[in-house]
């Protein structure tokens, strides 16, 4: 025989990434995947894992912050994970405009690897939550290679390293440290400082399996002076406030390999957070304070799980976890800023208590075509002795390789803020309190139809129904927790509230090819409550309807082809918020914004058209790398929005627009 040969060009071997799956193998639907190369390229990602959320379908981002409410529920009903354990939301200055939400994330692309979000009825794996879930991961560094980046911009300077420990064993390390202030990009109107850091360790061992040690950390600052006195008009020009905001979350990691189908991974890791906000108010040439809230708490948490691999066509995941919450908060606030009133005690407490959670989780192919995935979760809190069960199902059918149908069925619950069960009130001659308050929970239906049209092109049609009860609400008003966004409580609360929310979310997406990919999500919802009065309403977030497009394209360019420009927009249409009418009697009474209660969320905002837009510019060299950028977020300033204030010169009710133009000009070098 004589010998043939063939010359053959070079062969690049890809691992199919499937964006329409989970990372975590134990959930067949509720979910998808959030890609850190999307973070850096979708033109509303902003490097922010919750910014690109806002793209999916179901899913509602606010104008000037990352929240997002996911199927018409509150932002605060999300629950943020980092390296299987649940943290304090991970955002600069969360909280302050609104429950869930933000300025931005200090989990930094550069950091953060491919990760989970559910938005459904997800697997026993996850509880203390009612709507969804960011379940996020720190990557492992470069374990052959050093590679650095910095990035200097109007948002703040970036800068990240990783590479090998040992290049023998394998370990390896990743850091990312930024620094910002936002008065660049937003001018003096708006000046939040902040920094961040996160990094992870990873010691991979021949015989005493994989060890990491990761960790988070951020510091937020923002002092707003009192304007001179001839610029007086509402009540904030004579008020200064200072807000300081710490919090940090690390810990030590261990997955270890029993044998071909068992492993084990445990941790011990602790969360902290510590806000403290204080505001003066001037009156009569007197500086009167007016707020005072302080908050520190540490969380110790250990976790473990074991996941075995029974047969080829069972796999079970059961684990526990045990979290001891310490905790300091003292919440002093007027509760009439506009008639100089001194402050008063609105939550006071200081302690420990433990939360106790379990769960066994089994993913069962009961055929070629059937698999289905059963659970129960539970947990178990000290401080009232509250305790939930929660069974978890789902079952999918693989029609064909192209078309799938799934069903899936989860009791869910959540415990409230700390300073909520703390809250005591004089309540006809008696004191009252909040402490004893059940979990608020609620049962998700979700029905989940995939067509992969072909390798790149994939339909999703999600209808679904969720139903809310023992939710917190007030007696004998509108109020529920559902709405709420304020920084801070301060009414006394029976769980006897309900909620529903059901719709349907589409999705149509096209994976990058050829260099260019587009998506197309749309929903149509309804979502109402029931308060302390028994009506039924609207929810503050029963916008009806949502519509994104999101497309991108990118060319290689240069005399090699080795330098790549971007270009990537997304134009989002959705319905206004639900919002109160003001009270004008009392608002004119009290000199400061009152809302009339008895028609909570009777009136609306205007549809809310607007876009995103980034370009950028990648000039490819051999040991270096240079990027330039330029990001807007909301460029049309369309968000249909508005506000209320009270002018203390003219004695009237003002309307002013909403705003959120968030822009971002860069350089980033890679070496």
């Amino acid at each position: 025989m004589d010998e043939n040969i063939q010359y053959l060009a070079e062969v690049l071997v890809k691992p199919e990434i499937k964006k329409n799956r989970t990372i975590n193998p134990m959930a067949i639907t509720g979910g998808r995947m959030i890609s850190m190369e999307e973070a850096g390229r979708f033109a509303n990602g902003f490097d922010d894992p919750a910014r690109l959320s806002a793209a999916f379908a179901g899913v509602a981002g606010d104008i000037g912050t990352n929240a997002v409410a996911i199927r018409g529920n509150s932002p605060q009903f999300t629950q943020w994970r980092l390296e299987g354990i649940e943290i304090p939301n991970p955002t600069h200055f969360a909280d302050l405009s609104g429950l869930g939400g933000g300025f931005l994330s200090a989990l930094s692309t550069q950091v953060i690897g491919n990760s989970d979000f559910y938005n459904g009825a997800f697997p026993a794996e996850y509880n203390n939550v009612l709507s969804g879930v960011f379940d996020m991961h720190l990557r492992n560094g470069n374990n052959q290679k050093y590679e650095h980046a910095f990035q200097v911009g109007l948002m703040g300077i970036d800068l990240s390293s990783e590479g090998p420990i040992s290049k023998k064993r394998g370990s390896s390390y990743l850091v990312n440290y930024r620094f910002s202030t936002t008065s660049l990009a937003t001018g003096n109107d708006l000046n939040l400082k902040y920094q961040d850091l996160a990094f992870k360790l990873n010691f991979p061992t021949s015989k005493a399996g994989t060890f990491s040690i990761w960790g988070l950390g951020l510091i937020d600052r923002n002092k707003a002076p009192i304007e001179e006195r001839s610029k007086w008009e509402t009540l904030g020009d004579r008020q200064s406030g200072e807000n300081r905001l710490e919090k940090m979350a690390g810990g030590l990691a261990h997955k270890y390999v029993i044998n071909e189908n068992t492993y084990v991974r445990s941790s011990l890791s602790a969360t902290y957070s510590k806000d403290h906000t204080v505001v003066d108010q001037l009156a009569d040439d007197k500086l009167i304070r007016v707020g005072d809230i302080r908050n520190s708490r540490w969380d110790f948490v250990f976790n473990s799980y074991l996941n075995t691999k029974f047969s080829p066509r069972h796999t079970n995941r059961t684990g526990v976890t045990i979290t001891n919450l310490h905790y300091d908060l003292d919440y002093q606030v007027s509760r009439y800023f506009g008639l100089n009133r001194p402050m008063e005690q609105i939550s006071k407490g200081n302690g420990e208590s433990t939360v106790f959670s379990a769960y066994s989780s089994s993913v069962i192919n009961l055929n070629n075509n059937w698999v289905t995935s059963l659970g129960v979760t539970a947990q178990y809190f000290t401080l009232n002795n509250n305790l939930s069960i929660e069974p978890r199902v789902a079952l999918k059918w693989k029609i064909n390789p192209k078309h799938s149908l799934a069903l899936a069925y989860g009791l869910h619950s959540r415990r409230e803020k700390l300073d909520y069960y703390f809250v005591e009130k004089v309540v006809n001659g008696k004191n009252q309190s909040n402490r004893y308050l059940d979990f608020s929970r609620a049962h998700h239906v979700g029905m989940t139809y995939d067509w992969n049209i072909n390798q790149n092109l994939h339909l999703k049609i999600e209808p679904y129904f969720q139903y809310l009860f023992r939710i917190p609400v007030e007696k004998n008003s509108s109020f529920s927790v559902i709405n709420h966004e304020d920084f801070y409580l301060d009414r006394i609360l029976t769980n006897t509230g309900q909620g529903r929310n059901y719709g349907i979310d589409i999705t149509l997406e096209q994976y990058m090819k050829n260099g260019f990919y587009y998506m197309i999500t749309g929903s149509l919802f309804k979502s109402k409550y029931r308060g302390g009065d028994n009506v039924w309403r609207n929810t503050r977030l029963d916008k009806n309807y949502l519509l994104n497009l999101l497309a991108g394209k990118e060319w290689m360019v240069g005399k090699l082809k080795q330098n790549v420009l971007s270009l990537n927009g997304r134009l989002f249409f959705q319905g206004g918020e639900r919002y109160t009418p003001v009270n004008e009697e009392r608002s004119q009474a009290e000199h400061d914004i009152v809302f009339d209660e008895t028609k909570a969320y009777s009136k609306r905002f205007s549809p809310s058209i607007n876009g995103d837009v980034s370009v950028s510019f990648r000039i490819n060299k051999k040991r270096v790398s240079h990027e330039f950028s330029l990001k807007i977020l909301n460029v049309g300033m369309r968000t249909g929005m508005h506000f209320y204030q009270y002018n203390e010169k003219t004695l009237e009710i003002e309307e002013k627009e909403g705003t959120g133009l968030i822009p971002n000009i860069s350089y980033k070098i890679y070496f």
